[in-house]
């Protein structure tokens, strides 16, 4: 199946990634994929996706990883809710709850 991810690139220190169409079967530090749609510099704050590819390759019937997705849907490129991203590890309790329970 294929995959519409982010793969980081960059030095140690200073991230970027790479929007990437790939195998889901590669590792996302494998470095193979099959075409280069956009990138992305949290540092700097931007984003360059190239949407018409995107939306190509997802009625080719490629699936999209839930970063992407949120990206997609914050620039409007998509329609949809986002998705939650976080790990999914018990909810963090307030100190009160926590010195109760001892």
């Amino acid at each position: 199946m294929l995959k519409i991810r982010l793969q980081r690139i960059g030095r140690k220190n200073d991230p970027s990634f790479r929007a990437v169409l790939t195998d889901s079967k590669n590792s996302t530090k494998s470095g193979r994929f099959l075409e280069i749609v956009g990138n992305y510099n949290p540092k700097a704050g931007v984003t360059n996706f190239k949407t018409d590819r995107i939306i190509y390759w997802m009625g080719k019937g490629a699936k999209l990883s839930d970063t992407m997705h949120n990206f997609l849907v914050h620039q409007k490129a998509i329609e949809g809710k986002k998705i939650n991203v976080l790990p999914k590890k018990k909810p963090t309790q307030k100190k009160k709850e926590l010195k109760a329970k001892k």
